[in-house]
């Protein structure tokens, strides 16, 4: 069974597809991670720019950089030139750099190419997250998840991720790098964040963590009972 979860920045998709995946005994695979580490590929090759932006010309070289994914103890570890990556794929430079090389179609699709990979070599059920998971990915997938929030608790959600403290002025400004966001993952001409067809809608603004785990797991069960 493969679960594709998608959604908007701080919806909390990441954190509960992981615990979703956990319940379920599944995999769980983020292609957030693998777009990060095409970024940080870009950086440590001196392609990207201050602000993260990588020159069109550079997009070739950066999508034949060695970035690959393996399962290892029941986890995906992301992989750059045969090393494994870890929490230098989460520093802030490298997450801006990320959103820039995602829009190019190249770099969409080696990551895409590493996800099913990794899902077909895998014997076992899986839950895949990120922004195209269930239109593009895995259009086949059994269950589709959209997740969403109000503005003001997803701004709130990112600031306390980076371990910030939450103010008024830190969340509207947070609200509007997410309306940015939003705009350039909804505008892009390739794979732009949607709704897939057939997904059930979780709006995340009020429900505790424990609920939004619990309403995909109670969807994943009523799948699994009538296949």
């Amino acid at each position: 069974m493969i679960i594709a979860i998608d959604g908007t920045a701080g919806s909390g998709k990441t954190t509960t597809s992981k615990e979703v995946a956990k319940r379920l005994g599944f995999l769980h695979l983020d292609s957030g991670g693998l777009y990060r580490a095409f970024a940080l590929a870009a950086r440590r090759h001196g392609w990207a720019s201050p602000a993260g932006v990588v020159p069109a010309e550079r997009i070739p070289q950066l999508a034949a950089q060695n970035v690959s994914g393996e399962v290892q103890a029941g986890d995906v570890a992301i992989l750059l030139d045969g090393r494994r990556l870890g929490d230098e794929l989460r520093s802030p430079a490298v997450s801006a750099c990320a959103s820039k090389v995602s829009v190019f179609p190249e770099i969409r699709a080696r990551v895409d190419e590493i996800l099913r990979r990794i899902a077909a070599e895998f014997e076992g059920g899986i839950v895949c997250e990120g922004r195209d998971m269930g239109t593009v990915v895995f259009p086949q997938a059994e269950l589709k998840v959209f997740m969403q929030a109000g503005p003001e608790v997803r701004a709130e959600r990112r600031i306390l991720q980076r371990g910030e403290e939450v103010t008024r002025e830190g969340v509207r400004a947070e609200v509007q790098r997410l309306h940015t966001r939003d705009s350039a993952d909804s505008g892009r001409k390739i794979s732009p964040l949607r709704q897939a067809e057939g997904a059930i809608v979780i709006d995340t603004t009020e429900l505790s963590f424990d609920e939004q785990v619990g309403r995909i797991l109670e969807a994943a069960a009523r799948r699994l009972d009538t296949a």
